[in-house]
């Protein structure tokens, strides 16, 4: 009972994954099983999220209940004349969930589908994103605290994969900065 409840504790004062690579929705995987996947992404950032264009990769070793991710992204917004490189990792674990219909819940919920062949992952992952920021001008706010969500869903055939998301997110100034992406995958286990 103990142990459930440290989970739980770290599962709800765990800081969100978003913008972990800048110009990429978050990306989810609920159910990632176990062994390595290795994703190519593209996104495109909505013009109040600075517009452009951004590819990353990711590599994700699954092993049962926890997953470890790490990955690159490369972002050109459109008023910046060069791309904008960032890296950045996440971890996650199952909560709660069975070997039929898993529940992952963190950040976010899904609910894997039931169906033959092809392998669905809808989820929807709302939370309150953290923002810090280094080099402002005197007077301005360091850091600001919005609320977000993350839209989106994998499709497997086998070890072959691709995934879709939209993030968005409320700043302060009123502005809705939305990401729409999407991505291929291949496990290798």
């Amino acid at each position: 009972m103990k142990r459930a409840a440290l989970t739980l504790g770290l599962a709800l004062l765990a800081p969100p994954a978003a913008a972990q690579w800048l110009g990429e929705p978050t990306w989810n995987a609920p159910t990632a099983g176990s062994g390595f996947t290795i994703y190519g992404d593209y996104s495109r950032p909505n013009t109040d999220a600075g517009g452009g264009n951004a590819i990353g990769g990711r590599i994700m070793l699954g092993a049962g209940t926890f997953t470890l991710t790490g990955g690159v992204s490369s972002w050109k917004a459109d008023l910046v004349s060069q791309r904008i490189t960032t890296f950045g990792g996440t971890a996650a674990f199952r909560l709660i969930g069975g070997s039929l219909i898993p529940v992952f819940s963190a950040v976010g919920l899904s609910v894997p589908l039931p169906t033959p062949v092809v392998r669905v992952e809808p989820y929807v992952s709302p939370g309150i994103r953290y923002h810090h920021y280094a080099s402002v001008a005197p007077g301005a706010a360091d850091h600001e605290t919005n609320f977000g969500w993350v839209i989106g869903g994998n499709l497997g055939f086998g070890p072959i994969g691709v995934h879709l998301a939209y993030d968005s997110e409320k700043f302060a100034d009123g502005k809705t900065h939305g990401v729409f992406g999407v991505g291929a995958n291949i496990g290798l286990r």
